[in-house]
């Protein structure tokens, strides 16, 4: 069967990085190119997230899957794709805007896959903890420790979150009790794999914090993260408690969070505990955050092309069975696990 995968954003540093992985792995496929101003081919289509006037050539491309690696703070694509019983798959949305295109999507009449994999690099981390615990309920608590290096490449959408938030409180979840706290507070020391050793952690917003305790009720769960550079670390941390982010303009908090290097390791770890025992999975992508989140996205657009999932609102992780995800993020050449 032929099928016609559209990705939104496709000229983004992640969106080109999904349609090369994407070809590379399923040559078959056709792949249409979504931008803001168009391209000089029948596959380059003009499509801008903040005018649903132009979605009309999606019909026209008879596109069956829409990956959404653009920010669409209103919800445009996803609304069209409900409406137009098209699958859709959305790598982009921060905590907040992951809430309410939630809310959006769970009240409609769903004819079509509508796929939330806006999690840790694509939505991976949750499927993974489902390999260290048989049953969820077991879990008593999940935290995530990420190692972020300003030498890799990295798009803008995430330098505009942070921007954007740092200044606010976010939620992280202790015995199903959700308490407020702010970027680089509460630091910690944890040692990492992959020869990085012992570094000071701090707090850290992603919609796994939601999706881990709001969908699969896990009491406690908690994300903190560090840079490459202590320095940076430590300096991130002192803005923060001096309350220096709170007198920035959006425009100087944009330059201090909008660094991108030519490319650097990146590396996460999950800690599960459950009835007393504690198990720990490391992953290490040596290509960096922006090769991880489109394989990632990757693989959820072929579970969703190669297997019947009803039609239906899901979280990525809940299209996989969590060890065959495991199996498949361990034969990619560029990432290892332990």
């Amino acid at each position: 069967m032929e099928h016609n995968i559209l990705v939104v954003g496709g000229n983004g540093l992640v969106g080109k990085t999904i349609i090369r992985i994407l070809k590379s792995r399923n040559p078959h496929l056709n792949i249409f190119v979504g931008g803001r101003k168009g391209g000089q081919t029948e596959k380059e289509l003009k499509i801008d997230v903040t005018n649903p006037g132009t979605f009309s050539v999606i019909i026209d491309k008879k596109i069956d899957l829409i990956i959404l690696s653009v920010n669409d703070k209103e919800d445009h694509i996803l609304r069209f794709a409900i409406e137009n019983k098209i699958d859709y798959l959305d790598i982009t949305k921060p905590t907040p805007d992951l809430v309410k295109a939630y809310s959006v999507a769970k009240n409609r009449n769903i004819q079509s896959r509508i796929v939330f994999s806006s999690g840790w690099m694509g939505g991976i981390v949750n499927g993974l903890v489902k390999t260290l615990s048989e049953k969820t309920t077991d879990i008593q608590e999940v935290e995530l420790f990420v190692y972020y290096s300003v030498k890799d490449l990295a798009g803008e959408s995430s330098a505009h979150f942070m921007a954007e938030n740092v200044a606010k409180p976010f939620i992280r979840y202790e015995n199903n009790r959700q308490v407020p706290i702010k970027h680089f507070l509460d630091s910690e020391n944890y040692n990492f794999s992959f020869g990085i050793g012992t570094r000071e952690v701090y707090n850290f917003d992603v919609p796994d914090l939601y999706i881990l305790n709001q969908i699969e009720k896990v009491p406690s769960v908690s994300v903190k993260m560090t840079y490459n550079s202590k320095f940076i670390t430590w300096l991130l941390g002192a803005f923060q408690k001096m309350r220096i982010f709170n007198i920035l303009s959006l425009k100087e908090r944009r330059m201090i969070f909008g660094s991108s290097g030519k490319g650097d390791q990146s590396v996460f770890e999950i800690v599960v505990r459950t009835n007393g025992k504690i198990k720990k999975l490391s992953l290490q992508s040596t290509k960096g955050q922006a090769e991880l989140t489109a394989l990632s996205a990757v693989l959820h657009t072929e579970e969703l092309l190669n297997n019947s999932h009803e039609n239906n609102v899901y979280f990525s992780h809940q299209l996989h069975q969590p060890s065959l995800l495991l199996e498949k993020l361990k034969s990619y050449g560029t990432i290892n696990i332990s």
